[in-house]
């Protein structure tokens, strides 16, 4: 009588096969990705504000170098940036401070202001995605008076451009000595 010998390739294919065969592919509905984005704005709120807590309170005003922003304008730029960019996508009205330059307002510079305005901004475009008709979301804006995009494609810029500037406040983070919030991608 033969012996069958079973390699553990032919075995893993065998199981492969098996698993894919019954996985059945499900619709992926405008609902879903708009619950993913509000997921993933919650995780980036949260995310952040591990960021705010990690500097010290004496170091909001820290630079790398002379040329370019503190660590606490890095993140009123951020927040600014979110209220604007999600207005631009949504049209829903912006929160009554975002253009009144914080960036370089000597009384927002301070962690308290700062963590205010950053976690405020937050709440602002959670609030613009989870009310937004996905039905809009299709539509075509103009940001900058140059491109012209759909809201969706502007609500991921949005999302982008903060999480561009929480990443290049990690250097100062760095900078201090400090180890920065541990990367959360889910």
């Amino acid at each position: 009588m033969k012996k069958i010998i079973f390699s553990p390739v032919y075995i893993l294919l065998v199981f492969a096969f098996g698993i894919c065969s019954s996985v059945k592919a499900q619709q992926l509905t405008s609902l879903d990705i708009k619950a993913q984005m509000v997921k993933d704005w919650e995780r980036a709120k949260s995310y952040t504000v591990d960021y705010l807590n990690t500097m010290p309170a004496d170091k909001y005003s820290f630079k790398a170098v002379d040329s370019i922003r503190s660590f606490a304008q890095q993140m009123l730029h951020l927040a600014t940036g979110n209220v604007f960019l999600m207005t631009s996508a949504t049209g829903i009205p912006p929160l009554s401070w975002a253009s009144q330059g914080l960036e370089n307002s000597k009384t927002a510079q301070g962690k308290d202001s700062v963590m205010y305005y950053v976690t405020a901004s937050y709440d602002y475009c959670l609030n613009a995605v989870k009310t937004l008709d996905v039905n809009k979301w299709g539509e075509k804006v103009k940001l900058f008076n140059m491109f012209e995009e759909t809201r969706f494609a502007v609500m991921n810029k949005v999302f982008e451009h903060q999480s561009h500037h929480r990443g290049q406040t990690t250097i100062y983070i760095r900078l201090n000595g400090i180890k920065p919030p541990q990367e959360r991608l889910f």
